[in-house]
């Protein structure tokens, strides 16, 4: 894991995307609540995606729905976003709040060990997506990417913020 990362919302087109996004989302639901993981296959290697809306490499993850549970939700995510199945049992690692994107988004951050059913084909919400050995990330990696790694590794103490 080199370098410092790609912000993860610094562009005009991004930071207006996603302030569009979380303006619907006020009428939508009073607190924005997603999901995201740290996919670690059964060899180590981390997986990631590369969204078509935004820049950079992503864990995967997403928002939870109404009547969704966090579990339910990260399932669901990782399925849509990697062909992945979850293997054992989730460790919730922290929960942070996500003001680049909202004062009112938090995010619930999971380590999972888990298995690719199927190639994940590129559609209109995923460019890319791959397993990636952590000492030869992308060079486009978002800066939180890179920092929740980091946590995950001891290297850094956990921030309250994504």
């Amino acid at each position: 894991m080199t370098g410092a990362g790609i912000p993860e919302i610094s562009t005009f087109r991004t930071r207006a995307t996603v302030w569009l996004m979380h303006r619907i989302f006020i009428f939508m639901r009073g607190m924005t609540l997603g999901v995201r993981a740290a996919c670690f296959g059964e060899d180590g290697r981390i997986f990631l995606v590369r969204h078509t809306y935004v820049p950079g490499w992503y864990m995967p993850g997403g928002g939870m729905e109404r009547g969704e549970t966090a579990l339910g939700a990260l399932a669901k995510e990782l399925r849509e976003e990697g062909n992945l199945e979850i293997l054992g049992e989730p460790e919730l690692f922290h929960v942070y709040n996500n003001r680049k994107a909202s004062k009112r988004d938090h995010v619930l951050f999971y380590r999972v060990t888990v298995r690719q059913t199927a190639p994940r084909a590129p559609d209109m919400e995923i460019a890319e997506s791959g397993f990636f050995p952590l000492d030869a990330l992308p060079k486009d990696a978002t800066q939180a990417t890179l920092r929740r790694l980091r946590e995950l590794d001891g290297k850094v103490e956990r921030s309250e913020f994504w």
